[in-house]
């Protein structure tokens, strides 16, 4: 067989196979643990194959924050009362346009069902609200907002907050994964690691395994029930980033370094359908504390959105639609309000008197911030926002002396680790199409017998907006469903 080939090989040109087993996931980060737990509680026997020398994938690198609600024992113990409905209602706004709206209202309706499996299996969330907009706490606050309560969204749907955070020392990632692998290490569930998956086995149209290569030397793995890919997104391949999502080339990528698509292409040499493959999430260099007291700008000086949403909404705007050439513009109230240790150091990297001075030194047309400004604190002297209808909380007029921030400057938060052009880091979000049980469609929109899928191999929920969380309790919640569905096929 080629190594370098992801054409399936056909069963009958096999000799037989080094491994047997009922299910067979392949990937060790939050959804293929997901997926192998689910799996291994039917009963079936389960084989985790990992390409690592470990689990946790890009996984056990984030943030930690999980999108649950509709009334959560967390949401309850800070004072928020909160309905799928109105979680599916601001979900299908955010992750839209397109958003998979029988796996949103699912996801909303089981979401309470699924912190409490969580929960049971060990991952701890503190009973405390985080109130303002932010990446990443610097507290172990369990709950944030994730810009529910911002325009147009808390008009489409009652506001509460959804950002459940893994309670950890720094990012909680690496918790959620120690909490869900000893979970795995409790059971049945064989982990090969070093195993790298390479192509799919199929037989009279059926997937029934993997090759796998470990050490050199190629292996395979019969799966009697089910294959379930669970191996992260493409971002570090540069050939399928070009391909697909041309905007994201030279980026940095926020992963483990193995976000290499070889998922997804293993299953479309299978004839399986992909979704949404240009989304991405995108981190960029900003404090959301300073830009929501301030305002960003594009290069002529023009608000483009409301500055109190969700930070990756405008992460999305700034790159999708103005090409990261965009500035926090700010006065020394407003930075001197950002508590601290929200502020990471930044310093802005430009200040002067008047506005005149600071569109010379940042490159502006003449008179570009001293239009927007003056409109805006127009407004924000009556409370207002009517532009962009940012909260009043967040408004007031801003006076001298100003400050700018450019973003292309690359000035993220240490851990968020944001680097490459223009300071921006994503991951993308567009992959495999499936069901709500994580059966992978063909291009007919049918099932293809025997492969399963869930995480960011998949486009999971979303189809253009992302929404943190919406990684780790999709990948979590689908990945227990697929790998439930691949043990129920007999």
């Amino acid at each position: 067989m080629k190594d370098n080939s992801v054409t399936p090989v056909d069963a009958g040109e096999l000799g037989g196979f080094d491994h047997e087993t009922d299910v067979l996931v392949v990937g060790y980060g939050c959804a293929g643990a997901a997926a192998a737990l689910e799996a291994a509680a039917t009963g079936a026997e389960v084989i985790v194959l990992e390409k690592f020398s470990g689990g946790g994938g890009s996984s056990a690198l984030s943030g930690g924050e999980m999108y649950l609600g509709g009334g959560t024992d967390i949401q309850r113990a800070c004072g928020f009362e909160d309905t799928a409905e109105d979680m599916a209602a601001f979900l299908l706004a955010a992750l839209g346009p397109d958003a998979d709206r029988a796996k949103v209202e699912l996801y909303s309706r089981e979401s309470t069902r699924h912190y409490r499996w969580l929960v049971d299996h060990g991952v701890p969330f503190k009973p405390s609200l985080w109130d303002s907009p932010t990446w990443v706490p610097p507290t172990d606050d369990g709950l944030m907002w994730m810009g529910e309560n911002a325009w147009p969204f808390a008009e489409l749907a009652k506001p509460a907050p959804r950002g459940h955070r893994v309670t950890s020392d720094g990012f909680g990632g690496k918790v959620l994964m120690q909490k869900l692998s000893e979970a795995v290490a409790a059971t049945s569930v064989a982990v090969h690691t070093d195993s790298n998956a390479t192509r799919l086995i199929t037989e009279g149209g059926r997937v029934v395994g993997v090759v796998a290569k470990q050490y050199g030397r190629l292996h395979t793995y019969r799966a009697r029930r089910g294959v379930v890919l669970t191996t992260g997104g493409f971002a570090d391949n540069a050939e399928m980033v070009a391909q697909h999502a041309p905007q994201l080339v030279g980026l940095g990528v926020n992963s483990d370094g193995g976000d290499d698509g070889r998922g997804v292409v293993m299953a479309q040499a299978a004839g399986a359908a992909v979704r949404h493959m240009s989304a991405a999430q995108v981190g960029i260099s900003l404090i959301p504390g300073m830009m929501v007291r301030g305002m960003i700008v594009d290069d002529k000086g023009r608000r483009f959105i409301n500055e109190d949403v969700y930070p990756g909404l405008v992460g999305q705007a700034a790159l999708f639609k103005h090409g990261l050439k965009v500035w926090v513009i700010l006065d020394e109230q407003a930075y001197e309000e950002v508590p601290e240790n929200e502020r990471w150091g930044v310093q802005p990297h430009f200040v002067a008197e008047t506005l005149d001075d600071l569109e010379q030194q940042i490159g502006m047309p003449p008179g570009a911030l001293q239009t927007t400004i003056t409109e805006y604190n127009r407004h924000a002297a009556e409370g207002s926002d009517p532009y962009f209808h940012k909260a009043p909380r967040w408004l007031r007029p801003l006076r001298s002396p100003f400050a700018a921030i450019d973003v292309q400057r690359g000035i993220a938060p240490p851990e968020y680790g944001a680097a490459g052009r223009g300071g921006a880091e994503v991951f993308t979000i567009g992959g495999l199409h499936t069901t709500v049980d994580g059966h992978v469609l063909d291009l007919d929109g049918a099932p293809i017998p025997g492969l399963f899928a869930a995480g960011r191999a998949t486009s999971g929920l979303h189809s253009w907006g992302y929404i943190s969380g919406t990684s780790l309790g999709d990948g979590t919640f689908f990945g227990r469903r697929a790998g439930a569905a691949a043990a129920g096929r007999a």
